[in-house]
């Protein structure tokens, strides 16, 4: 890795942190229009953070960036690091004046589509604050797709391309086409978002409510502007089936909307993941109907509603909750608990290992059984009609392991802080899955992070963008390979 190279990838991310220092204006006239003085904040925030950024934008221009897989590492994660910085910004400049831990653990909750928070009084918060943790979501979001359609399968560590799915002549110039896949992607995400926040606010959710929590829907971001996030929306059978429904679109390959805008197919539904997120949630939502109507008696309807929302919340790691599930009963539990490793498909915005992985996973097992009767016999892992590559198979064993073998890690380093080993264990899978709530009764979903030690939370911080960035392109950057030439 060349100076030239690190210059450039600096260059880009300064570029992107002052497109964020400009949305930080948005929350600032939110505040200015409710006569908050938080605008003040926001306004100090973008012309510091953009000031900064475009010095450093000004200083690092000129260097042409190479088109390799060691840039490519590299930018990735200097950008949601730099984002993550900068979106940190405005929360220790607010009225609320959080510590430096907690701002950088909320920025990148936020921007790492987690959801895991460390403010309480959400209810009484200055708007534009909680606009702006929306705001992350979204942002965060649209470069998750990004980075699971089109990032991760150029730097060969998995993730199912938009490319891949398309048709032979785009296979061939996919760069040609690279402008109107970016606009039918922003263009079909900010209209499914503005669709959700109609639908909530027809169904009863005030305005303001209903655009912050359409961002978090669709991005699967779960934060909310309340402390007790979707509780407060319980016997609205209407939203929290909305938010079902959308949260389940952000667990979509986004691959499949974006084919539609451009060329009117639906040909990526045949995509296996699909049928297998789809039947996952939906075996997990009736299953828990059912032990709630028989173990405590509520009605079915009742049970299904609330059972289809926090297990599509868990299950695309969004992180809402309408009710502490916690009190469900130990099967619920169990269940909840092998959920939130589960993810929902690539190319969307959701976190977890992903049903693709679990597809490759399985017919990695099946044929290594096979070959245990039948030594000699040589037959293909294949994902649905296409045969699954040497370097696919390799990168789903090296995310799996890596992935149990950081959760250990963290889980001890968790635990070396003072927390118990429910907390510890949980809190550390659910940053890697970029959840949000974790079990027991600090960071369950009837609690938060905020009481938690710094030490801590810096922890969970790093594991959130381990789990957002898929874990390899982080790891790569510690190897002497990466920085040898």
């Amino acid at each position: 890795m060349n100076r030239i190279a690190i210059r450039a990838a600096i260059h880009v991310a300064a570029v992107f942190a002052i497109y964020l220092s400009a949305a930080m204006l948005i929350p600032a006239a939110t505040d200015l229009y409710y006569g908050n003085n938080d605008w003040q904040a926001f306004g100090f925030s973008a012309l510091f953070m953009g000031g900064l950024a475009l010095a450093i934008a000004l200083a690092t221009r000129g260097n042409t960036p190479p088109v390799n897989t060691r840039f490519g590492f590299l930018l990735v994660n200097l950008l949601w690091f730099t984002l993550a910085i900068a979106g940190a910004v405005p929360f220790m400049a607010s009225s609320l004046e959080l510590s430096v831990a907690d701002a950088f653990f909320e920025s990148v909750s936020g921007i790492t589509t987690t959801g895991s928070t460390v403010i309480n009084g959400l209810d009484t918060a200055p708007p534009g604050l909680l606009l702006w943790r929306s705001l992350l979501n979204f942002m965060g979001g649209l470069g998750v797709i990004a980075l699971g359609l089109f990032l991760l399968p150029f730097l060969n560590i998995g993730g199912i391309s938009y490319f891949k799915i398309e048709s032979s002549d785009i296979e061939d110039r996919p760069f040609e086409r690279f402008q109107t896949f970016t606009v039918s992607l922003i263009g079909v995400y900010t209209s499914l978002v503005t669709v959700c926040a109609i639908c909530y606010t027809a169904a009863g959710m005030g305005t303001f409510d209903a655009v912050n929590h359409a961002m978090s829907t669709l991005a699967t971001g779960g934060l909310s502007t309340h402390d007790t996030s979707f509780v407060r929306y319980a016997d609205s059978p209407a939203i929290l089936w909305i938010g079902t429904i959308f949260m389940f679109i952000g667990g979509l390959p986004f691959s499949i909307m974006i084919l539609f805008a451009i060329r009117g197919r639906f040909d990526a539904l045949r995509d296996p993941q699909i049928r297998v997120f789809a039947g996952y949630c939906l075996v997990f939502a009736i299953a828990v109907a059912i032990y709630l109507r028989i173990e405590q008696g509520v009605p079915f309807f009742e049970a299904l509603t609330h059972s289809a929302f926090n297990f599509m919340s868990i299950i695309t790691t969004t992180g809402f909750s309408s009710d502490d599930y916690t009190q469900w009963g130990p099967f619920a539990v169990a269940c909840i608990f092998v959920a939130t490793f589960l993810g929902g498909c690539s190319g969307s915005t959701t976190g977890g290992i992903k049903a693709y992985r679990f597809l490759i996973l399985f017919e990695l097992l099946a044929n290594g059984l096979r070959r245990l009767i039948y030594p000699s016999t040589v037959q293909p892992v294949r994902y649905g009609e296409r045969t699954v590559d040497a370097d696919m198979q390799r990168a789903v064993v090296l995310f799996i392991s890596s992935f149990i073998v950081l959760w250990a890690i963290a889980t001890i380093l968790l635990g070396a802080t003072g927390l118990d080993l429910v907390t510890a264990m949980t809190g550390a899978l659910t940053a890697l899955t970029n959840v949000g709530p974790g079990l027991g009764p600090i960071i369950g979903p009837a609690g938060n992070f905020s009481s938690l030690p710094d030490t801590a939370k810096w922890i969970l911080s790093a594991a959130m963008l381990l789990g957002r960035l898929e874990i390899l392109s982080v790891l790569v950057l510690f190897t002497p390979t990466f920085w040898g030439r």
